[in-house]
């Protein structure tokens, strides 16, 4: 693993800014020819190779998807004796003090920023791409160039006709905001595949829907990638593209699951848009406990880190003792049977599939508690782990990740009616999803509530830091996170970016 962050580093140094490196062969994004001018690449086994970086940088437990989930109130990683202490960085995300040399950050920027280098060599002209070749690899381009604003406020950008010698320009919010927008443009969608619902192999690639999907989250946060204040309103005529977009996505057949945990399995559902090539089994093991350890050979168990706040679990409808089957909670919260692994939210004592209680590996009942004494310190069973990817389904390790839901894109709709004072439409909308989801039906929708209700739908599912910025509450104070520094809805510029290209800014506050 180490040779691989160093070569990502290396590769990265070299695409952004260094001056005076020896260009190597092994270098993936040098394409060599005999005029040292850029030739274009192959196609079609490039455009394979991003789908895969992309997935890679986004599915994995720490880099990207830390800095998303564990920097907001849904998720935290305690250190449990000397375990996940790992110089802090766990707990620096979630206490909102982390500084420009964190790792998660440095590896974040790394892996997207060299995801848009290859698929700037894709889209050159140079290349030949065929007009589908050429959508994929504008709807990946769009995908981490919003990311790599939403996370960094600022878009380093080469040309795949600059030498190593060439410092990248940087595009300013509206620049990337333009270059997102003709990159999600109508003769993108119309030159990719129309696929529905189905056969994950069609799921895994670029298409219409996931196109018009990723379209109704750009127009929904633009007015924050733009440079407004958190928790400020959107312009009407986006949230209207949020909305026409999102029709787009229901015309093509994708629709609402009632049996809310098995769209995480990985057989065929109705509400997987675009998923992932990427095992989910940091998403499954990283909550459990070590003696988590009877299905599928795993004699290793779980990895006992990360847990949820006692805040967050209280958003669902249910007694907060018990998680039993039948305790009245409502479908997304899960439950946790007497016999085999739960879903959903784990509290309380847990069970193996004989139906054994489980112990601690100090003989202790294995019962998970709300209640953390801090970010350090913690025993093995303290925090509520999530478990919505579920060994049973398909193995310990099944390889699909979910990063565009039907049910997002429902709720991002009723959002767009919501800022645009159409807030009966929007309470129906989100009535409906709760009706299917066995909750009670809401009176009234406020912002407040519109937030809890992705957060009880979409948890662990990549977009929690984001939902909190558009809505004003990632610089609250929650459990363990007392700092409310509002420069924080950005992540600082690697200290070694900077000093490879100059044209980068620090971001305020850093």
């Amino acid at each position: 693993m180490n040779k691989i962050k160093i070569l990502l580093i290396g590769i990265s140094v070299l695409a952004f800014g260094c001056t005076d490196l020896e260009v190597e062969e092994l270098d993936s994004i040098v394409v060599d020819s005999p005029s040292g001018e850029f030739n274009g690449v192959d196609v079609g086994p490039n455009l394979t190779s991003t789908y895969v970086a992309t997935a890679n940088s986004l599915g994995s437990q720490d880099n990207t998807y830390a800095l998303m989930e564990v920097s907001s109130d849904e998720q935290l990683v305690p250190t449990r004796g000397t375990d996940w202490g790992d110089n802090g960085v766990w707990r620096t995300l979630h206490q909102h003090t982390w500084d420009a040399t964190h790792q998660f950050v440095l590896n974040g920027w790394n892996n997207q920023n060299s995801n848009v280098f290859s698929l700037n060599q894709i889209i050159a002209p140079e290349s030949d791409a065929s007009p589908q070749q050429l959508a994929e690899a504008k709807f990946l381009r769009a995908l981490n160039v919003f990311i790599i604003l939403d996370l960094w406020g600022q878009v380093p950008f080469r040309s795949p006709n600059d030498g190593p010698d060439v410092l990248p320009d940087v595009l300013s919010r509206e620049e990337a905001v333009a270059l997102i927008e003709e990159d999600l443009s109508n003769t993108t969608i119309e030159n990719l595949p129309a696929i529905g619902p189905g056969d994950d192999g069609e799921i895994l690639r670029a298409s219409q829907a996931s196109a018009h999907f990723l379209r109704a989250k750009f127009y929904l946060n633009k007015h924050i990638l733009l440079g407004n204040q958190s928790g400020s309103s959107p312009a009407n005529s986006d949230m209207d593209l949020v909305i026409s977009s999102v029709d787009a996505v229901t015309s093509a057949g994708f629709a609402l699951e009632e049996d809310y945990f098995q769209i995480f399995d990985p057989a065929p559902d109705n509400e997987s848009i675009f998923t992932l090539e990427r095992d989910a089994g940091g998403r499954i093991w990283n909550g459990l406990h070590y003696n988590h350890n009877e299905i599928d050979g795993n004699a290793g168990g779980g990895w006992n880190g990360f847990c949820t706040t006692a805040e967050f679990y209280s958003m669902f409808e249910g007694s907060d003792n018990s998680n039993a089957p039948g305790s009245s909670q409502e479908i997304r919260r899960g439950y946790v049977p007497e016999q085999g692994y739960g879903f959903g939210f784990l509290v309380g004592q847990q069970y193996g599939y004989d139906g054994q209680e489980l112990s601690t590996r100090n003989g202790a009942p294995l019962a998970f508690t709300a209640e953390l004494p801090g970010l350090a310190g913690n025993g093995e069973s303290t925090g509520i782990r999530i478990l919505k990817y579920h060994p049973e389904n398909g193995g310990a390790f099944p390889n699909r990740q979910i990063l565009f839901r039907y049910a997002d894109a429902v709720l991002m709709k009723a959002e767009a009616h919501l800022w645009k004072g159409n807030s009966g439409e929007a309470l129906q909308i989100v009535n409906d999803l709760r009706d299917l989801r066995g909750a009670s039906q809401l009176a009234n929708l406020s912002a407040e509530e519109m937030l809890a209700e992705r957060g009880r739908e979409l948890y662990i599912e990549f977009w929690r830091r984001q939902d909190q910025i558009r809505f004003g509450t990632f610089t609250d104070t929650w459990s363990f996170k007392d700092n409310t520094e509002e420069f924080r809805v950005l992540f600082p510029i690697p200290n070694l970016a900077i000093s490879t290209n100059p044209n980068l800014e620090q971001n305020p506050g850093y």
